[in-house]
């Protein structure tokens, strides 16, 4: 086994997703490899749209005219491990948060607001009255129909602010108000109010934005109009790209309607065009065929499940309790699905079977070796630098009879405060050591001197390399990446002062879909586990087909 160890970096915060509507456009003889830098300050740690023309009377009438009318499953065992394994769901966040740095658990900033919010729809009178008494600076129109698309207000309530805008306006109700109406009638599902909107965009603008087409078509997809929301797909391919959102709520649109094969056509053609569908969309393709007898529709449904193994993409625990739920309800099949975890051995807890190695073969070890020389070394990736603590380490692993090859830079053979010459000359006694020159990275040095080594070597860095994953050209390839990288890379727990070093445990198996015929073994994330991209869930589903036994 031959080790490389690196610099250790601070984690990026995790980035929350965005709200979905838009409103705008491990052997016996071992080696290590160690790679230092400077340490900064006196700070030591480790390894460091415009209106066009306005409505038509009708339309301003029928605007007025509305405007006049008035679980959570069981969440225990939701915590992860004490001891979880470095690329755990949510061991980023507990790293975090122990190094004292949590992470912000909402990024929008509060808004002050001169005007209280009405509860109930106002005349033209009270909406007078509220104008007169608000202080800002800018439109006050403007200002509450964004505070109440923030607040979810009641659709009627904002049908009211309409009618009153459009009394005043000579019936012209400006394109933001009504896009963020259209926002609450869709969020509230009221299907009527978003066809009636839909039908005052449709006189009044010649194109929309790919926010009003992203809210019509969601919106629509719940009503007897639901075909129209493929005629507004059309109309968004001729001036951009749909988004996978667009897909997905059109796909969903045809399946609430049960229009399977426009379903599954909307899927192929979102694949065509390198989007990843959201894993809702591929949600309801289970929830669709539950019950289902048709092979045809089975066999389209295991497909997905490798077109997530292939991408390395994992179910929510909700999505995870439809698949098991359709396995469970195939007719004459008899599935069985139980959520369970893997132990560290790569045994699965529920049924005993062993999950796929997190070992690259042969062949796949040298393709990724090809494509890190060819992309990321020669390609000239150069990231970050790491700021190191040495001599403890080095020291530790030498006692272990294990050859060590100490990368750094030039500069640390001058005495300093940071490197102490006794200490380097210690260092240089136990190791290996190799030298770059100041201006250079260590990140490609790690890569190539660690796949070089063989694939038995292991290296050690708290750099989870998501910017070289990054540079590799294709799926494939990163996915190889990451499991040749869960596989090789170890972490320290704690420090190592008069102490020894503790490594957490790398995975033995790989976290990905799998499947021998008559099982699967899905991996997903839990709901309350924050994983960042560099992560794998830490549950799974394990499903088991019984067979018949002989007569």
């Amino acid at each position: 086994m031959t080790f490389y160890l690196s610099g250790f970096r601070n984690f990026p915060k995790l980035w929350k997703s965005n709200p979905y509507f838009e409103l705008g456009p491990a052997a016996s003889s071992a080696s290590f490899f160690l790679t230092v830098h400077c340490v900064t300050g006196n700070q030591q740690r480790w390894f460091s749209v415009k209106p066009t023309t306005p409505p038509n009377s009708k339309t301003l009438n029928l605007l007025v005219a509305k405007a006049r009318t008035h679980k959570k499953r069981n969440d225990s065992n939701k915590q992860v491990s004490s001891d979880p394994h470095y690329f755990a769901a949510g061991a980023a966040k507990k790293r975090s948060h122990l190094g004292g740095n949590p992470q912000n658990q909402d990024h929008a900033l509060p808004v002050r607001s001169t005007v209280q919010l009405p509860t109930k729809p106002l005349n033209s009178e009270e909406w007078d009255k509220l104008k007169e008494d608000f202080k800002g600076k800018v439109s006050f129109e403007d200002f509450v129909i964004s505070q109440m698309a923030r607040s979810c207000s009641s659709v009627d309530v904002a049908k009211s602010l309409l009618a009153w805008v459009a009394a005043k306006h000579h019936g012209i109700v400006g394109y933001n108000l009504l896009v963020k109406y259209l926002y609450l009638c869709v969020f509230h599902k009221q299907t009527s109010e978003v066809i009636d909107v839909y039908e005052i965009m449709k006189a009044k603008y010649k194109s929309l934005e790919s926010g009003a087409y992203t809210l019509l078509i969601r919106g629509l997809i719940h009503s007897d109009r639901w075909r129209e929301a493929l005629l507004l797909l059309e109309d968004i391919k001729k001036v951009m790209d749909p988004s996978k959102k667009n897909y997905g709520d059109c796909i969903q649109g045809a399946l609430l309607h049960q229009d399977v094969d426009v379903a599954w056509s909307l899927y192929q053609e979102l694949l065509g065009r390198n989007l990843v569908p959201l894993l809702e969309t591929l949600k309801a393709f289970f929830d669709y065929g539950k019950g289902i007898n048709d092979d045809h529709y089975s066999n389209k449904l295991l497909d997905v499940l490798l077109y997530l193994r292939n991408n390395q993409l994992y179910p929510g625990e909700s999505f995870a309790h439809s698949i098991k739920t359709w396995f469970e309800s195939i007719p004459g099949r008899q599935w069985k699905g139980q959520f369970t975890t893997i132990q560290k051995s790569g045994q699965c807890s529920s049924c005993g079977r062993t999950i796929e190695s997190i070992q690259l073969s042969p062949e796949e070890y040298e393709f990724l070796k090809e494509k890190i020389m060819r992309d990321v070394i020669d390609g000239g990736d150069q990231y970050k630098k790491t700021t190191p603590q040495l001599l403890g380490v080095v020291s530790q692993l030498a006692q272990q009879n294990l050859q060590l090859l100490v990368l750094g830079r030039k500069h640390m053979l001058r005495p300093s405060s940071q490197w102490k010459k006794d200490e380097m000359e210690q260092v240089q006694k136990q190791a290996h050591c190799f030298f770059t020159d100041n201006i250079s990275e260590d990140d490609p040095f790690l890569l190539y001197a660690t796949l070089n080594s063989g694939n038995h070597c292991k290296f050690i860095t708290k750099d989870l390399l998501r910017d070289h994953k990054a540079c590799l050209p294709d799926a494939r390839t990163q996915r190889l990446f990451f499991k040749w990288q869960q596989g090789h890379q170890l972490a320290i727990m704690k420090g190592f002062q008069k102490s020894k070093l503790t490594f957490q445990h790398i995975l033995s198996y790989d976290t990905v879909v799998q499947t021998t015929g008559d099982s699967w073994h899905i991996p997903y994330d839990e709901d309350l586990v924050q994983r960042s991209s560099c992560e794998v869930p830490t549950k799974w589903l394990c499903l088991q087909r019984k067979t018949q036994a002989p007569c």
